[in-house]
């Protein structure tokens, strides 16, 4: 099921969801609500010890593994020939999953840090620190944080999402509307697993296999826990659908899906996947007349916008405005559904990809590789 919204205030649009945003000081109030496995050493959250006949006691517990994540950039003034000096663009949510000695790790959403210069981490007993980021995956819109100063910081513990179940008693954890509403809990029931949503991130489109909750989900819960009855985490929330008369469809991404691609970030400093080097656009979203020598039999594909010179596509022979139309034999109506093909291949793999230009088609054979980023 792909599902699709606009924002508060506006008619039901077909584009894909976009992540909650990050929630900011300056925005006008009345826009506020548009803005919608590890091992841990000393300083692990022990939930066998939490009373089962005390929610409240559990819900003390996990919140010591909740901090707040402020997303700090620089600001530049156009009237100057100089910078404008750093600001607060928006602050998050993020979860302890791992320490060791005054070491934490934290989890939170690509969205929350993204384009960030500085990142600032406040923890449970309202201390502040630098965070370091370790890797991020904007697809996913899982990031990863290092800081040095948790020696009194608490770590939650993963959950099985694989056993969740729709009606299962869940609560959210995070920082609605900034940091002082920190760790406000909300309450609620799983809706439905499996849900797939489609959301448009700085990568591109991609289908997300969430959790669906009705537990509340705000501005500055991005990146917040999910916790079941047990004090686990069972999702890292992400984003909710906000239009007029909708109200509890927020989405969390399934902690057995967080804890792979935590265990990809730590280990690589990002997810590794076959890069094809090439920026695509939608031959639907694209006006015929570029096309003129395309056959109008051809309604569906990836068109190439931008070639990477130094990757696998470009040595292949790929170019601009080339229309993709199938890769390793699959037929692509889309330049989402091209990604989700090309990432069924390895590193190393050796694929056919067939396309238009000029009114021919034709076919090169590319030899996926890998693309380093650096942070």
């Amino acid at each position: 099921m792909t599902v699709s919204a606009g924002v508060i205030g506006s008619v039901l649009t077909l584009t894909a969801v976009t992540y909650l945003p990050n929630f900011n000081n300056d925005a006008p109030q009345e826009e506020v609500s548009q803005a919608a496995s590890a091992n841990p050493s000393s300083g692990s959250l022990e939930v066998n010890n939490v009373s089962t006949n005390s929610l409240a006691d559990m819900i003390e517990q996990a919140s010591k593994a909740i901090v707040g994540i402020t997303n700090i950039q620089q600001q530049n003034n156009p009237f100057l020939n100089q910078g404008g000096g750093e600001v607060e663009s928006g602050s998050g949510s993020g979860v302890i999953f791992k320490k060791s000695g005054n070491t934490a790790y934290i989890v939170t959403n690509n969205h929350v840090i993204e384009n960030a210069n500085k990142i600032e981490v406040t923890l449970e007993n309202g201390d502040k620190t630098k965070a370091e980021l370790i890797g991020t995956d904007a697809l996913t819109d899982i990031a990863v944080l290092k800081i040095s100063d948790a020696k009194d910081a608490a770590v939650l513990d993963f959950g099985d999402s694989s056993k969740v179940r729709a009606g299962d008693q869940v609560l959210a954890i995070g920082n609605p509307l900034g940091l002082d509403l920190s760790r406000t809990v909300t309450q609620g029931i799983v809706s439905a697993v499996n849900r797939s949503v489609e959301v448009s991130t700085s990568a591109g489109n991609w289908d997300v296999e969430v959790i669906q909750t009705d537990a509340a989900i705000n501005p500055g819960n991005s990146g917040g826990a999910l916790i079941n009855t047990s004090g686990q985490m069972i999702g890292i929330n992400s984003m909710k659908i906000a239009e007029n008369g909708v109200e509890g469809l927020g989405f969390a991404i399934p902690s057995n899906e967080v804890k792979n691609i935590i265990n990809e970030i730590m280990d690589n400093g990002q997810v590794v996947r076959p890069y094809l080097g090439v920026s695509l656009a939608d031959l639907n979203e694209i006006p015929r007349f570029y096309f003129p020598d395309l056959p109008n039999s051809v309604t569906k594909g990836a068109v190439v916008t931008t070639v990477d010179p130094d990757a696998a596509g470009a040595k292949a022979g790929l170019q601009v405005q080339d229309v993709i139309v199938s890769i390793g034999g699959k037929e692509i109506n889309d330049s989402n559904d091209l990604r989700k093909n090309l990432y069924n291949h390895s590193i190393g793999d050796k694929v056919e990809v067939k396309f238009y230009r000029d009114g021919k088609l034709k076919s090169v054979k590319v030899t996926l590789s890998s693309k380093q980023l650096s942070y």
